[in-house]
């Protein structure tokens, strides 16, 4: 991914972890589809179809340890179809949703980073359900554009468990970490 966001010093305690979870979009225009948000290329975007709010699931099959959202907005290519005001909800099932923070927008233009702390930042909030929710677009507009989304747990989170081999700091664990 070229266009990833600036995390070259936030390598060591972060980590993203979307690829581990099932993701959702309430609509979408044909050709402009879910797959749109996680493809890597800011060119392309998910475009919703339908009224507002337009929402993205992001549903991982274990709870994770969240913290930050990174999105990815062009207010000058996208106009009235860039959101203006996001939510970031987490919980445990979409029954359960509570919002986190409500993100005001003024003409974004590349990555919108969005941190998910709990009450101070070394702490992280722990959820098996992410959903952005976009409630208002710039101009009035009715459908919204979002060309990338990202989710950055911790890089020693407990998602870590779902495909990456364990981590230990000892040497004496460290030698059973593998299979031959």
């Amino acid at each position: 991914m070229s266009d990833l966001p600036g995390t070259a010093g936030a390598a060591n305690i972060m980590r993203e972890i979307g690829a581990l979870a099932a993701w959702s979009v309430t609509s979408a225009k044909p050709g402009n589809g879910v797959e749109l948000l996680r493809d890597g290329s800011t060119d392309t975007y998910w475009q919703s179809d339908g009224a507002q709010p337009h929402l993205v699931n992001i549903q991982f099959p274990k709870r994770v340890d969240l913290s930050e959202l990174h999105v990815y907005l062009d207010f000058k290519s996208d106009e009235s179809y860039t959101p203006s005001r996001l939510a970031v909800r987490v919980g445990s099932t979409h029954h359960d949703l509570k919002d986190v923070c409500i993100v005001e927008l003024r003409e974004p233009m590349g990555w919108v980073v969005v941190p998910l702390a709990a009450t101070q930042p070394s702490q992280h909030l722990r959820a098996f359900h992410v959903q952005v929710a976009v409630l208002a677009n710039h101009q009035n507009g009715r459908d919204t554009h979002m060309r990338q989304v990202l989710v950055y747990g911790p890089a020693n989170s407990a998602a870590r468990g779902l495909g990456d081999a364990a981590m230990f700091d000892s040497l004496e664990f460290n030698c059973y970490s593998t299979m031959r």
